[in-house]
């Protein structure tokens, strides 16, 4: 049986979003997060540390290390850009924000690649429209440029990706590099010079990012897609084969790179065969990739004669399953599942937009209520809360933070308000012209989608951001601890964690060295929770007790300070 594709779509339907207004949205998004922020707890602090030591030249630039320990994510490149970026940047440019600059440039490459990827795939044979007998059907190109809309609007709408790719960590890194082989892969059939040039960094950037093997399976399955799938035209046809081995070389040299940078780890660790377990990663799916899943779902199965037909794969929708297969099989065998699911967000994306022109009306009307209840909600209670701090109303809200947040003093900027309100009104212009009568667009039902989760990713970083930095930052703890150790010349630490270490550099400008009995330093720091599995060197009478100091947010983040008793007084 000959099946048409399910696309339906007339010239009007594939209007062009505006591009300033796309660019602009694209900011709002993309640079809440990275400014006027402290480096958080975990992987952001972490990736910041060892991005000093290069900078400073106190650790070798292709074996980072922290105090003597090594990486957790053994990764080079996104510690080289950070360094960089505060070598070069001036003086009067705090090294953090220097070291966030290049990791903003990398979202924003990680939103052009998952653009151009769409648009490219949306030029595929098999993903054009029904043509009607009278003409008037979509023309292929603005039916490209109406789903790579939707597509980057799908990507920005996924709910997982708000803080993980505005964290300087090498997971936005692997992100970014694996938008840039998606793009590379998809634009070949049409393109010569720019795919295979985005396609060489993206799996060396990969790779050289901590995920040699996430690059040499999307290099190697996309070179057999390629061999499969029917080419868009008579020259890549000819050429088939050519680009295919093509894709094998630049993928072994990538593998020969790694091998020679010891870059391979093995980290398979498969979850507990227990029920809780395998919830958590169901829960995860569901929420961090929502819109983008059940949108590609729906593709799935209104494309499905369009995924092999007639012996050959359709490319539009084997590539970007390719790259969401090898992203869900690392996030069930790596323990970082949620930074490994995050590579499958663009594929997904691109996914999702092409159910765009195959939903109804109801099906249309049911994301948009959904939708408007869900982030307006959240969008009132980022307000209110913010309220309740300003004047201590309402009560219950103001308590709640003073509960969880001991010693937060709020204060008022006009700047931040002034955008914070800008931004909602314009969520409500914006719900008030997707409800009003207006020509149909068939990237229109994921406007409110990514319009939501932009407006309360920025309402976070400007309304909660003291808050959040408060509760997120270890300079809390490390100004508690600064208090007591005050202008020591050394410090020693032992069991500590690599974010812990890094935070005592860069919020305490401590000089820390691992712990042992040859070393003269009047204090001692251990993290309590690893008090009872060490072989303390903090036994009297050499050390004393002297206080325990507690994050104010994060009783968990407490740590016992010990003074020295005896030897050379320093």
């Amino acid at each position: 049986m000959n099946y048409p594709t399910p696309a339906i779509v007339s010239q009007g339907a594939v209007r062009r979003l505006p591009r300033a207004a796309l660019l602009l949205f694209c900011l709002a998004y993309v640079l809440p997060g990275f400014i006027g922020r402290g480096p958080w707890k975990g992987a952001d602090i972490t990736a910041f540390g060892y991005m000093a030591e290069l900078a400073l030249g106190a650790s070798d630039w292709l074996a980072p290390k922290l105090l003597g320990f090594a990486p957790e994510v053994d990764a080079l490149l996104p510690y080289w850009l950070g360094a960089w970026a505060m070598q070069v940047a001036p003086a009067w440019v705090s090294p953090d924000l220097a070291a966030r600059i290049p990791f903003v440039l990398l979202l924003v490459l990680t939103l052009l690649a998952t653009w151009y990827g769409t648009y490219y795939l949306a030029r595929s044979p098999e993903a054009q429209p029904v043509a009607f007998a009278f003409g008037g059907e979509a023309l292929p190109p603005d039916y490209a440029r109406a789903l790579a809309d939707g597509g980057l609007l799908a990507f920005i709408a996924c709910l997982g990706l708000a803080q993980l790719s505005h964290e300087t960590t090498p997971a936005l890194a692997q992100l970014c590099f694996t938008a840039l082989s998606f793009y590379a892969l998809a634009a070949l059939p049409y393109r010569t010079v720019t795919p295979w040039l985005a396609g060489i960094t993206g799996l060396a950037g990969l790779a050289l990012s901590g995920a040699p093997t996430m690059a040499a399976l999307i290099g190697t399955g996309s070179a057999v897609i390629y061999l499969l799938v029917r080419p868009p035209t008579p020259e890549s046809a000819r050429s088939k084969l050519g680009v295919a081995l093509g894709i094998m070389a630049v993928t072994i040299a990538v593998m020969v790179m790694s091998s020679v940078l010891d870059l391979w780890r093995w980290r398979i660790e498969f979850p507990e065969p227990t029920g809780q377990e395998w919830r958590s990663l169901g829960r995860l799916l569901l929420w961090f990739t929502w819109p983008a899943w059940p949108l590609a779902l729906w593709t799935l199965w209104r494309w499905r004669h369009q995924l092999f037909r007639k012996g050959v794969l359709g490319r539009h929708l084997a590539l970007p399953l390719w790259f969401v297969g090898v992203s869900l099989m690392a996030t069930f065998s790596t323990a970082s599942a949620d930074r490994s699911l995050l590579l499958a967000l663009p594929a997904l994306a691109a996914l999702a937009a092409f159910s765009l022109p195959t939903l109804g009306r109801s099906v249309a009307a049911l994301i948009d209520w959904f939708t408007l209840l869900f982030f307006s909600g959240c969008a009132l209670v980022i307000w209110v809360v913010w309220i309740a701090l300003q004047t201590g109303f309402p009560q219950q809200p103001a308590a709640n933070v003073a509960r969880l947040a001991p010693g937060f003093e709020h204060s008022f900027s006009i700047a931040t308000f002034s955008i914070a309100a800008l931004a909602t009104l314009a969520w409500a212009w914006l719900t008030k012209w997707r409800v009003g009568r207006h020509r149909a667009a068939i990237w229109k039902s994921l406007v409110l989608p990514a319009g939501g989760a932009a407006l309360c990713w920025l309402l976070l970083m400007t309304l909660w951001l003291p808050l959040l930095d408060y509760a997120r930052s270890y300079g809390p703890l490390v100004q508690r601890v600064a208090r007591v150790v005050k202008h020591a010349p050394c410090v020693q630490t032992q069991g500590l964690s690599r974010s812990q270490l890094a935070a005592l550099q860069f919020h305490g400008q401590m000089t820390l060295v691992n712990a042992s009995p040859e070393i003269q330093c009047p204090w001692l720091i251990i993290d309590k929770r690893s008090l009872a599995t060490l072989d303390l060197l903090a036994k009297p009478p050499l050390w004393i007790s002297d206080s325990t100091v507690q994050h104010p947010s994060d009783p968990a983040e407490t740590l016992i300070l010990f003074r020295r008793s005896m030897g050379p007084k320093l």
